[in-house]
């Protein structure tokens, strides 16, 4: 298989999202790149060996993960300072998200070398696109904290927020957390936990708290794979926060406003989002 690809001028760092389950989900560019480079920079070289012997690449790989980005990423400069160009991959889908790269890319951006991004698979994306939850915002929060009294801390913090929230979280601490999420949201939140995306065995399982802790209890056989859980932002709040500009909202529409015009001021007074506020303007303006 041969793959060809122009690369920029001088040292440039590509940051190359590979697939998160099926091979089949790498791009053409991506694949243009890595046949290109110079070196691949991976987050564990013997998994990342195998993707280029699916894929019939052969290029040097550097290993960069959590206990040795700070010294590579000083060896990783110098390379490209002298003209060579790399690439950056994690273990499967965009590398930074969850995954080292980020003292490497800081780095590079502060001493003026190129960095562009392949784009292509990420799980949160991914889990998001096929969940049935609002998307319009949300909040990754990346893995919850291994320790209970942490995890109920932070996830205290996010009670309240009316964002969908994404977390990722491995099979071994599933129950822990989807029991955290129970004791601190209650079981009646709606969310949905997607495991073994784009593979075989591919599954959402949705419903309140209450029910998917259920259903993973009684199906112990599916607690396996790399799990994202997206959990339904707390509406009744944010109704709630927006409803408290209901006086101000009414005020303005009895001075003959726009709604736009109104909706920007009461959103630049209360810090909400000028959508859910356009939104709540016009409910009061028809009623």
């Amino acid at each position: 298989m041969e793959h060809n690809t122009t690369l920029a001028e001088g040292g440039t760092l590509y940051i190359v999202a590979t697939p998160i389950g099926n091979l089949k989900d790498i791009t053409q560019r991506a694949l243009e790149t890595l046949s290109a480079v110079d070196w691949i920079a991976a987050e564990d070289t013997r998994h990342t060996q195998k993707l280029l012997q699916a894929m019939a690449i052969q290029r040097p790989l550097l290993s960069l993960h959590d206990h040795n980005e700070q010294a590579r990423s000083s060896q990783l400069l110098e390379k490209l300072q002298q003209g060579e160009h790399g690439a950056l991959v994690s273990d499967a889908g965009t590398p930074l998200i969850n995954d080292p790269g980020f003292h490497l890319v800081k780095l590079l951006r502060q001493n003026g070398i190129k960095v562009v991004p392949i784009p292509g698979p990420s799980a949160v994306i991914t889990a998001l696109s096929a969940a049935g939850l609002p998307t319009d915002r949300f909040s990754y929060e990346g893995f919850l904290p291994a320790k209970n009294q942490k995890r109920l801390q932070v996830l205290e913090g996010l009670k309240t927020d009316p964002r969908t929230l994404v977390f990722y979280e491995s099979p071994h601490r599933l129950m822990e957390s989807l029991r955290a999420l129970h004791d601190v949201f209650g079981g009646e939140r709606y969310m949905v936990a997607a495991r073994e995306m784009t593979k075989t065995y591919e599954q959402f399982v949705s419903g309140t708290v209450s029910e998917v802790i259920t259903y993973f209890d009684t199906h112990v056989d599916k607690v396996r794979g790399e799990f994202v859980l997206m959990v339904m932002g707390d509406v009744v709040e944010a109704e709630h926060e927006i409803g408290e500009q209901d006086e101000l909202i009414l005020a303005l529409l009895k001075q003959n406003l726009p709604v736009k015009q109104i909706s920007e001021i009461v959103a630049d007074y209360s810090g909400q989002k000028k959508k859910a506020v356009y939104n709540r303007v016009l409910q009061l303006k028809e009623t």
